[in-house]
């Protein structure tokens, strides 16, 4: 029986663990607790072909439209196809999606052409899927070490045999596996507004970084529209504008129809920026979501999670829009894998947010990102004991052209200037002076070496950020969700992927294209 490495309790690691469980000595390792994770906070739902009106191909089309031209075709056809039973696995797991006259109920969000996403609990969809998987892997034979931070991939011989971790209950030590599957998720505390929880420092994608697995479309974050605008900035659902609620600015005016024909349900970078522009056009202010239209008694029932916080912050959304404002919330880039999840090293694979499928492209369509996790964290299982491809396969870019941007760390940062900075220069909106400005100052910082788990994490935000700021730098033009203001226009030659590897040992990053 071959030994696997876990890591990340979300959707893609417990799916992974619950699988590979079955023929395999799995170890499954979290930072925090079992049910902690991006997933648990997931409202919109889960997006698959499974309805009569619906077919596999629309949803191909829709998510290939979303990702601006760089998506991997063949991924997008696997997840697509393959959605639709892999979501009938978690049914029969036991997750209750929501049901209308006993039918499976389902809603739209921007850029879908059919309502095909199911949801749970209203807006807890990601809450119902977790709590069903980690009661699963609880009672499968998979052993679960919590509260264990993985500081680096063990390589022997150009693989991958392990993790180093440090854990209160077993002190600093190295687990070794035959295969690693890396599913830690992404790096959304890059970011000084983020709908991310606190684990979201891009451990696992560091780490792969370091190890010299090759990272892809790193450029590319997400920025959700809508998340309230109050401190830690809770996500509002683009659900709640597939049923209907519309943007207003301060004085009560619709304005995405002047960026979008299709207005509120415009893809998500579209409505992100248009929200940006005009918040800044009103000195700064929130824009307003207004639901009121649908009623608070519908509202309390779609969307009780959302009702319960809006409360918390004295807000009745039923009778009055809300204050909203963008915030980072998904990071398309990550470890480059094929259609497998098999990295460009030898022994780890990636699944989940910490991954880069193809599948994506320059921009996620919307509640694709579960489906994205359950697809090919299943699949990745499926591989375990087959021999390993060329990396040729998974490293098709030019050879590197490195970037005059030398590291030379001699300033000691916090996260919230790390946050801010990113925040403000490598964000919805991007220039080549901003972006050169960036590097320069994350080229001189450096965290305190104090080695706690929150220097590493910070450390692992600031080699992230580095890689992040020059790829961005690299593509001159906008696509996705990545916009320069220097190169406002989509370019077709630049329709390619930037593969990044960490240098060793000197630790500096160089790009490909």
């Amino acid at each position: 029986m071959g030994s696997v490495i876990v890591v990340g309790t979300g959707i893609a690691g417990l799916v992974a663990a619950l699988e590979a469980s079955r023929s395999h000595d799995v170890t499954l390792v979290t930072k925090w607790e079992l049910a902690e994770s991006n997933t648990k906070y997931a409202q919109g739902g889960i997006a698959a072909a499974l309805f009569d009106d619906d077919s596999v191909e629309s949803h191909i089309d829709d998510t290939l439209r979303a990702g601006a031209g760089l998506n991997s075709h063949r991924a997008v056809e696997v997840l697509c196809t393959e959605g639709p039973d892999r979501v009938r696995d978690l049914i029969r797991l036991g997750v209750a999606f929501d049901r209308e006259h006993g039918e499976l109920a389902r809603g739209r969000e921007a850029a879908h052409s059919r309502s095909r996403i199911l949801h749970a609990g209203g807006d807890a969809t990601g809450a119902a899927i977790e709590a069903a998987l980690v009661l699963a892997v609880r009672e499968s034979a998979a052993r679960v070490i919590e509260y264990a931070f993985v500081t680096d991939l063990v390589v022997s011989d150009g693989r991958v045999v392990g993790v180093d971790v440090i854990a209160p209950a077993v002190g600093a030590r190295r687990l070794e596996a035959d295969s690693v599957i890396l599913a830690s998720g992404g790096a959304g505390q890059l970011y000084r507004h983020t709908t991310n929880p606190i684990v979201t420092t891009g451990d696992g994608a560091a780490a792969a970084l370091r190890a010299g697995a090759v990272l892809s479309d790193v450029e590319f974050y997400q920025f959700h529209p809508t998340s309230l605008a109050v401190p830690g900035n809770f996500l509002i659902s683009e659900a709640v504008r597939g049923e209907g609620a519309m943007i207003l600015d301060a004085d009560g005016r619709r304005f995405m129809t002047d960026w979008h024909p299709d207005g509120e349900l415009a893809p998500r970078d579209v409505v992100a920026r248009g929200i940006a522009r005009q918040m800044a056009a009103q000195g700064g202010t929130p824009v307003l979501l207004d639901a009121t239209a649908l009623g608070a008694e519908f509202l309390a029932e779609r969307f009780p999670g959302i009702t319960r916080v809006c409360h918390e912050y004295g807000l009745e959304w039923g009778s009055e829009p809300i204050p909203v404002t963008p915030a980072a919330h998904y990071w398309m880039g990550g470890v480059r894998t094929d259609e497998w999840g098999r990295t460009s090293l030898p022994g780890l694979f990636a699944v989940g947010e910490v991954a880069c499928t193809g599948v994506h492209g320059a921009n996620r369509l919307a509640s694709n990102s579960l489906l994205e996790s359950l697809v090919f964290a299943w699949r990745s299982v499926g591989m375990l004991d087959q021999p390993w491809p060329d990396a040729a396969v998974l490293d098709d870019s030019m050879p590197p052209e490195p970037l005059d941007t030398p590291v030379d760390p001699t300033e000691l940062f916090t996260r919230l200037e790390l946050q801010q900075l990113m925040w403000d220069e490598a964000g919805l909106f991007r220039s080549g002076e901003q972006l050169q400005h960036a590097a320069e100052q994350l080229a001189h910082w450096i965290p305190d070496g104090s080695g706690t788990v929150t220097a590493q994490e910070n450390a692992n935000l600031l080699e992230l950020s580095r890689v992040i700021v020059q790829a961005a730098l690299a593509r001159e033009e906008s696509r996705g969700a990545h916009y320069r203001s220097d190169f406002p226009a989509t370019r077709p030659q630049l329709a390619r992927h930037l593969g990044w590897a960490q240098l060793q040992p000197a630790r500096k990053v160089t790009v490909s294209c």
